[in-house]
């Protein structure tokens, strides 16, 4: 797929994963609407060298307005090429509120998203982006409830490929390990250990990889793929 004026959507492009992706799709010369839950966060994520192609929307994607609000900004497009959803939270924790905070951030919101873009993609014949975790193959101990989203997460995109396989859209998971991001800082500083992003996969790293599948020929799909740290930590 030439990338070059595609339209694309980068949910949670002012994180340190979906930053990385938007630029690169911006340098690939896609139009790249980024949705973040801070105005301020998106613009200062913006490419200096990409006026007038990157289109910051605020939005909360577990709200059910946010999503009527994205929709108003991409619908009048009347296209849709990629759709990269990358947003979410994480908690440790046993307690029923912030499992059900998760649930709304990890999987409604990315799959109400969806479903509301979903003819955009399909008149494209487009390609969705699941960024998901090597949680959702696995669960460890104590990010149970996260993991939970995270195998939900891997249903929905499993669902939907089979459902819009035949009409020429591509879906795939990518099943991400330790990431050096601030969320991950974050882990490491609850696990009591020291974090060392230079160990960890690079949002780089994923950012190229995506642009890869997205360019990948039309003969082929890749539907999961796992990428881990070369070092283990």
């Amino acid at each position: 797929m030439n990338l070059n004026d595609a339209v694309a959507v980068v949910a949670g492009a002012s994180g340190g994963i979906g930053r990385a992706v938007s630029g690169a799709l911006l340098k690939a010369g896609a139009d790249v609407f980024m949705l973040g839950r801070s105005l301020a966060r998106l613009t200062e994520a913006v490419p200096a060298a990409a006026p007038g192609r990157a289109h910051c929307v605020a939005a909360d994607l577990s709200a059910h307005e946010a999503i009527e609000h994205v929709a108003a900004e991409i619908v009048p497009r009347g296209r849709l090429d990629v759709l990269i959803l990358s947003s979410g939270i994480y908690a440790r924790s046993n307690e029923r509120d912030i499992f059900a905070d998760q649930i709304a951030a990890n999987l409604l919101g990315p799959y109400a998203l969806v479903q509301r873009l979903l003819p955009l993609l399909v008149k494209a014949q487009g390609q969705i982006v699941f960024m998901n975790s090597t949680q959702g193959l696995r669960a460890a101990a104590g990010v149970g409830q996260y993991a939970a989203t995270k195998h939900a997460l891997k249903a929905i995109a499993d669902s939907l490929r089979d459902e819009v396989n035949p009409a020429g859209v591509r879906v795939v998971s990518i099943f991400l390990g330790r990431t050096a991001t601030e969320m991950q800082r974050a882990v490491f500083a609850a696990e009591g250990r020291p974090y060392q992003p230079e160990h960890l996969i690079q949002p780089d790293d994923v950012a190229g990889l995506i642009l890869s599948l997205l360019q990948l020929p039309r003969t082929s799909e890749v539907t999961d793929i796992t990428l881990r740290p070369m070092r283990k930590t």
